[in-house]
């Protein structure tokens, strides 16, 4: 019931975005059907990131239908307890709703299976099997339509890896070529090298804050650390049992790490969120950044950047030692084993089934996400949309937007990050965001330096072993084995 929908909102802080053209001024375009007085809400998190992809789609679709749109943002850390609130009290006020994979354990019981006809078309086979056949699939029923292709990226200044004098500087320091880093350990020495407060200057930028997605660039350290490739699917839990794996001393090590990370970013980073993280590299803060491929457009965009021209891009760093939860033992590799993390896996849309008007609904999320439409959205810095479709990665759609070597950079580590044999998975079991809200609230007290990394981390798996218990050990197994293609 759509009159249940100001309520709703006069208890929620949101921003609200509409798109849609007069009636008396609108009529369909050919072959397109008529939603004159149908209004479709869609919830978000704040833009512009998403929220103004989910807008550009709109406003097409407006023009398309003559139905209307109308964007509720939430900041994100509120978005997930305001759709689980509104589902459980009975509620219709979304028609389309935006989340993390993660979250589809727990939605999809809220949620419409997709429209079979969406998925007998050219736009989408043109989608990545990742996606298409993994992300937004849920007990065999395909529940939402991905929107964004999600994993994180190392992004850095080829303007500063490329200066002379900084490389004659750089090998007389530590005896070796200034190179984009393969490695944690040579990501930090370039960072040192580079860190130079007085100057502007910083090694890195990272996500640190509570609520503003720190666990996901958490979860990239740890997952070279932790993602072994003779054992998949044990990075977060052990596949057998079902017991926690993050005090093991790989995620020890991604926690120093990760602090480490903190003293060698700018000022005020404990407050962080990737959104910041991004502007402080466009700004030309910082002399690298891993992130989603937001900081690909939002970097080399004239309009947003001080440093066009200069942003390479390649696979986050490595390692050659990943501890073996078997054997209680780390392994020595002869090369370095990149496990590229899908942090996030990709923004979602779904049609919930309280939604009064799903086929709408559904045809504004197909139309929002066809192939014309999403390809603007992915090389539109801020639109938070990267690739997810094959025909995303054609070189000459970007070199609109970037210099030919950003294009081939931004897109090969892309191709090559998502194409990875050890491309490590993120969880999908229900209950995640309880499990993500304690693993934040100890990640917190460990960079604020209140605790050890191996105290957090022993608390983490404490409660995390609970958790499993309370939400029951077998069907929890169940879920994350599926999760990890177990």
């Amino acid at each position: 019931m759509k009159k249940m929908f100001a309520g709703f909102l006069a208890s929620a802080t949101a921003a609200i975005l509409t798109s849609g053209i007069a009636a008396a001024q609108c009529k369909p375009q050919t072959g397109m059907p008529d939603y004159t007085g149908v209004t479709i809400n869609v919830g978000s998190q704040v833009g512009p990131f998403i929220a103004s992809a989910m807008k550009q789609g709109g406003d097409s679709w407006s023009k398309a239908t003559c139905g209307k749109v109308q964007i509720v943002e939430f900041p994100f850390g509120e978005l997930y307890p305001k759709y689980l609130t509104a589902f459980a009290a009975g509620e219709d006020a979304f028609d389309v709703i935006t989340f993390a994979p993660a979250w589809t354990p727990d939605l999809a019981p809220f949620l419409s299976e997709m429209p079979s006809k969406m998925r007998e078309t050219d736009a989408w086979q043109d989608i990545h099997p990742t996606y298409r056949d993994r992300l937004m699939v849920w007990e065999g029923k395909h529940k939402s339509q991905t929107i964004d292709g999600d994993l994180h990226t190392l992004h850095y200044r080829i303007d500063l890896f490329e200066d002379p004098k900084e490389r004659a500087a750089f090998k007389a320091k530590y005896g070796r070529d200034l190179v984009v880093p393969r490695t944690w350990d040579e990501y930090y020495e370039v960072a040192e090298f580079f860190h130079r407060p007085n100057d502007g200057i910083y090694g890195v930028t990272e996500a640190f804050a509570r609520g503003g997605q720190q666990f996901w660039f958490y979860f990239t350290h740890a997952a070279s650390y932790t993602n072994h490739p003779e054992n998949p699917g044990s990075m977060f839990f052990d596949p057998d049992t079902m017991d926690a794996q993050v005090n093991n001393p790989g995620w020890v090590k991604a926690l120093e790490d990760y602090i480490k990370s903190l003293k060698l970013a700018p000022p005020g980073a404990l407050n962080y969120s990737s959104g910041d993280t991004r502007q402080q590299f466009a700004g030309g803060k910082t002399s690298m950044n891993f992130d989603w491929g937001d900081t690909g457009t939002v970097g080399t965009d004239p309009s947003q950047s001080q440093i066009p021209g200069s942003v390479g891009s390649d696979l986050t760093p490595g390692s050659t030692t990943i501890w073996n939860y078997k054997t209680k033992q780390w392994d020595e590799f002869s090369r370095v084993i990149h496990s590229p993390f899908m942090a996030f896996g990709g923004w979602q849309a779904a049609v919930p089934e309280l939604s009064e008007d799903k086929e709408a609904a559904w045809h504004y999320v197909e139309h929002t996400t066809n192939i014309e439409n999403s390809s603007i959205q992915a090389i539109t810095g801020g639109s938070g949309v990267n690739p997810y479709r094959y025909s995303h990665f054609s070189k000459d759609l970007w070199e609109k937007k970037m210099s030919p070597r950003e294009a081939n950079e931004y897109l090969t580590a892309q191709r090559d990050s998502l194409g990875a044999t050890n491309v490590a998975l993120d969880m999908r079991l229900p209950g995640y965001f309880s499990y993500t809200e304690i693993l934040e609230i100890e990640l917190t007290r460990a960079l604020a330096g209140e605790i050890s990394p191996q105290e957090a981390l022993d608390s983490v798996a404490s409660q995390w072993n609970e958790l499993t218990d309370e939400f029951g050990r077998d069907s929890q197994k169940a879920a994350y084995r599926a999760s990890m293609g177990l």
